[in-house]
C-alpha cells in the first residue's frame, strides 16, 4: 500500500525522510527503516478507516523502532526519541491535537526536514 500524499500527511513526511537516516547510517539502519515506514504505513490505514486506537498503537511502535535505531547510534539519543514517542502517543490519546502535531515536527525534524507543517489539521 502506497503512502498518503506527503503533502498532505504529516506521517507520509515523516516516512519519506527517514530516507535520510538511511545515508547517514548506511545499510544496517535498512531493516530498522523499512519497519518504521511500515508501521506508519499501518497508521494512515488504520486512521482512515477511523481506527484511531490501532493508528496510535502503530505509531507508538513505529517510534519504539526508529528510537531503538537511535539507541544502537547514541544511547542518549535513543532516550531523547522514546520520551518524544510516548509524549506523542500520549497527547493524541488524550485528543491534544496541537501537542501533537509539534511532537510530529519534533521528529520530522530528527529525520532530516527542517520545515514545520502547517498545512494538516488532525
Amino acid at each position: 500500500m502506497p503512502l498518503s500524499n506527503t503533502a498532505d500527511d504529516p506521517f507520509a513526511k515523516l516516512a519519506q525522510n527517514l530516507g535520510e537516516l538511511e545515508i547517514v547510517i548506511g545499510e544496517r539502519a535498512r531493516p530498522a527503516i523499512a519497519a518504521v515506514r511500515a508501521g506508519l504505513r499501518d497508521a494512515i490505514a488504520c486512521r482512515e478507516r477511523g481506527d484511531m486506537p490501532g493508528s496510535l498503537a502503530a505509531i507508538r511502535l513505529a517510534m519504539e523502532r526508529l528510537a531503538a535505531l537511535a539507541s544502537t547510534l547514541d544511547a542518549e539519543e535513543g532516550a531523547m526519541m522514546r520520551f518524544i514517542a510516548e509524549r506523542f502517543t500520549a497527547a493524541l490519546g488524550a485528543g491534544r491535537k496541537g501537542d501533537a502535531k509539534t511532537v510530529v515536527d519534533v521528529m520530522r525534524h530528527k529525520a532530516g526536514d527542517t520545515k514545520d507543517d502547517d498545512k494538516k489539521d488532525w
